[in-house]
């Protein structure tokens, strides 16, 4: 989430390779110079690509347009880290979709990642990176990106996230977002890693919040009170009639 006064991003620790094989790893990596550089690299998707694209990264990327290989530390801006882990993510996928490679057949190597953060003298920004490379950067229409499971979280952050959004609310209503999704299903869940990087400051906090986190709960419990308070202020439809009088026992209801 990008608003105003920075940007926050959450990642779940969950990964699911059936209903028996769920484990948890670390999506979510801060790589900080303080007072130079903050970035952060949530990742969704194969985790054996996106950690094997990391590890490039660490190494170095040599770009096209580049004289020797860059890192996420040597990055001059955000735009050319984004393109650093676009070509690491992509040189990953392709090795392993390449024939004859054994793995290739029936393995869904389909991977995305977040960048987000500030480096000195430059614009915060926060990029969606996709498989093939390519990126899109966030805007203030949409001061949001998200990767993973999406259809269950996206509608509270349509309905009430704006650029203007104080960054504490940002980072209540992703959480919210997470609740709802955790409720729905079972590939996404705690604990979850937070990053929270004010504008300007080129410092982030960072947090691990799990299931028993006192703040985690009381938020879903308040979110659930909340709802169930709203659906029953609302009126009901005025064209529903209940009071149905029965049919007469001689007679055949067709539908």
């Amino acid at each position: 989430m990008l608003v105003d006064e920075g940007l926050a991003m959450i990642a779940d620790t969950r990964t699911n390779a059936g209903v028996d094989n769920i484990s948890s790893y670390r999506k979510l990596h801060v790589f900080k110079t303080p007072g130079e550089r903050v970035l952060a690299v949530a990742t969704a998707g194969n985790l054996s690509v996106t950690q094997t694209a990391l590890s490039l990264v660490a190494e170095g990327v040599k770009l096209p347009d580049s004289t020797g290989p860059e890192t996420l530390e040597t990055a001059p801006t955000l735009f050319r880290a984004a393109q650093i882990l676009g070509h690491a993510l992509a040189s990953v996928r392709a090795s392993i979709n390449t024939p004859p490679t054994p793995t290739a057949d029936g393995l869904n190597v389909s991977a995305s990642m977040l960048l987000g953060g500030q480096i000195a003298g430059g614009k915060m920004a926060l990029y969606l990176i996709y498989g093939q490379g390519n990126f899109i950067e966030c805007g203030p229409d949409t001061p949001y990106l998200q990767i993973g499971e999406l259809k269950y979280g996206k509608p509270i952050l349509d309905r009430a996230l704006r650029p203007n959004t104080p960054l504490s609310e940002a980072v209540k209503l992703g959480l919210i977002s997470f609740d709802s999704t955790i409720r729905s299903n079972i590939a996404v869940g705690p604990p979850f890693d937070l990053i929270v990087v004010p504008r300007d400051k080129i410092v982030g906090m960072e947090r691990r919040i799990d299931s028993e986190d006192p703040y985690f709960r009381d938020l879903g419990r308040r979110w659930s009170e909340a709802l169930a308070a709203a659906h029953r202020n609302m009126p009901d439809p005025t064209w529903l009639d209940l009071d149905l009088k029965p049919a007469p026992r001689n007679m055949t209801i067709v539908s």
